[in-house]
């Protein structure tokens, strides 16, 4: 099937659209936000985040929790410590979409005000 804008339309099941928003409900918190957002980076652990983040350990750890078990992080180990990396690289680019999605609309509404 083609929309009118000329791409195919996709119908995704419930299944599918649980999992997508629960997804989008992991990016929905701006502290897991902030650590995704490092980890672009490249690996970080616990004690960087919470240094850089200026977070406490429990809230660093808890974040981190949730976002692995989305499948959004992974946790690989270096001797005692545990590393953090982002499982897919397209969440930056997500992200970036977002952005740039925000930054039009906030073009839009100040050219509503330009004489």
């Amino acid at each position: 099937m083609r929309s009118s804008r000329g791409s195919t339309k996709i119908k995704l099941s419930q299944e599918q659209l649980n999992e997508i928003a629960r997804v989008f409900a992991m990016l929905g918190e701006p502290t897991r936000l902030a650590i995704l957002q490092i980890l672009k980076n490249g690996p970080s652990s616990v004690s960087e985040l919470m240094r850089v983040l200026g977070l406490k350990q429990a809230n660093t750890s808890k974040q981190l929790g949730l976002l692995r078990h989305a499948g959004l992080v992974l946790r690989t180990r270096r001797g005692t410590e545990a590393l953090y990396s982002l499982q897919d690289k397209m969440l930056p680019r997500l992200c970036e979409s977002v952005c740039d999605m925000l930054r039009s609309k906030a073009k839009k509404q100040a050219q509503r005000f330009d004489l």
